[in-house]
């Protein structure tokens, strides 16, 4: 696949009253062409400034940002603009016009670009067409619900015909049911369209979801990238760990237990691996937390448990683990 976008050892710093904050810190990775590409931090991570120097909204202090090979840096305002067109961004607050109505918000990016009004509002009704909104074509966006809103804004975006489509936190104003709707039709219109869609959050539950890969931020340095179901199969760094970990406290039975990290797909499921260890082995182990999900379209399920007290059982388990597929790892601090 085609690199869309290239990003070599960028750094973006602030200055202000003579104080400087360095927002990104020597970031360089690559977004193909037809992937979902997740890039998710904490508040204040850098995430947001990151996606910015996608569309030079924000210029970059040093390195380079390229787009198709082209440094946009380099190019000239006529040049700049056409490579705008051809990346769209939708955004948490929606950012639609309450005065107009749905056909005419997705209408406006034609309208900016000078397409005839009649060739435009059949474009608008294809693409209301596709976000499943058609018949709400003549209401205006306060009659409107969050996920109805957000759909108009996807359609205005793909009105345009972008190669890209940026997704600012395009989920976080919407309750759970509304984002798992939203994030279907968002995974749909890659299939269908083969339009390259990079999303930001602070949600993992959303990469987890529809990203092929991810870049993990973490107070402007690049902590992690890869395929999503590795990342959380087997997440290297602490802002991944806390990101993947199950977020209740993991509180052994002794200041010198150990804990470990257990993590099974969709294939192991039926494997009663807990009851098949006792009886293998006579060993048991102190389950402290556990749940499933769905990464990538697969079923993934997560255990921390707490291993017997002597090392020699200790391993004996580990191994079983192991011998069984499943991946373990030791959960260590990481906060």
């Amino acid at each position: 696949m085609e690199n869309v976008f290239e990003l070599n050892n960028v750094f973006k710093t602030y200055k202000n009253d003579g104080k400087e904050f360095t927002a990104l810190k020597d970031i360089s990775l690559t977004i193909k062409e037809g992937e979902i590409f997740g890039i998710i931090g904490m508040s204040g991570a850098g995430k947001s400034t990151l996606v910015r120097t996608l569309n030079r909204l924000e210029e970059v202090t040093s390195g380079s940002v390229n787009f198709y090979g082209k440094d946009l840096a380099s190019l000239k305002p006529k040049e700049l603009r056409e490579v705008r067109h051809s990346i769209s961004m939708i955004f948490q607050g929606f950012n639609l016009v309450n005065q107009r109505t749905v056909i005419q918000n997705v209408e406006q990016s034609m309208k900016i670009i000078g397409i005839p009004r009649v060739q435009r509002r059949e474009k608008a009704r294809q693409m209301l067409g596709i976000v499943g909104l058609l018949e709400k074509e003549n209401e205006y966006p306060a009659r409107l619900s969050g996920g109805q809103k957000q759909r108009v804004a996807i359609a205005r975006a793909l009105a345009a015909d972008p190669k890209v489509l940026l997704c600012d936190e395009a989920t976080s104003a919407l309750d759970p049911k509304i984002t798992g709707e939203i994030l279907d039709l968002l995974k749909k219109i890659n299939e269908e369209r083969k339009l390259t869609i990079v999303i930001i959050t602070h949600e993992m539950s959303v990469v987890e979801k529809i990203c092929d890969r991810v870049a993990i931020i973490d107070d402007g340095n690049l902590a992690e990238i890869g395929e999503v179901k590795e990342v959380f199969s087997n997440p290297s760094s602490k802002a991944a760990k806390k990101l993947v970990y199950p977020s209740n406290p993991f509180d052994p039975s002794d200041e010198n237990g150990k804990i470990v990290r257990v993590v099974f797909d969709g294939t192991q499921s039926n494997v009663p691996f807990i009851a098949n260890l006792v009886e293998k082995t006579g060993l048991k182990v102190n389950i402290l937390s556990a749940n499933t999900k769905s990464v990538g379209g697969v079923g993934y399920g997560q255990m921390i448990v707490e291993l017997p007290p002597a090392e020699n059982d200790r391993k004996t388990v580990i191994d079983f683990f192991r011998e069984g597929g499943l991946i373990v790892s030791e959960v260590n601090e990481y906060e």
